[in-house]
């Protein structure tokens, strides 16, 4: 059974982009959200293996979605994808449980690696 991905940023282009590297290695693609209130719903409703969670949405950052997921009990790993690369924004992410934080631009094979070395 392929691996269950929630794809989550405000831009079209990033999620196409998302999910066609991670389409094209197998993973399934189970659902987009251009901002933090549909992920947070997309991801109590689906559980997926691993959420792409961009950290800056229209309505919400990314870290206060992954606080809310962490409390909710939410065992999807979580990967940060963001142009916001300061060091203490990757620690907070890291330290309220994402498992990876990728920093924009990135390579599909980039996205890929970190991917398959989490799920």
């Amino acid at each position: 059974m392929s691996k269950r991905i929630l794809v989550v940023d405000d831009s079209m282009y990033m999620r196409t982009l998302i999910k066609d590297a991670l389409s094209n290695e197998g993973f399934e693609i189970v659902g987009e959200a251009p901002n933090g209130e549909t992920a947070i719903d997309l991801a109590m409703e689906l559980k997926p293996d691993l959420i792409t969670l961009d950290n800056i949405l229209p309505d919400m950052i990314g870290t206060d979605i992954l606080r809310v997921l962490m409390d909710e009990g939410l065992e999807s790993k979580v990967i940060m994808v963001s142009a916001v690369g300061q060091q203490s924004v990757i620690n907070e992410g890291i330290e309220l449980g994402a498992s990876d934080y990728i920093v924009k631009p990135f390579t599909a094979d980039d996205l890929v690696d970190v991917v398959k070395k989490h799920i």
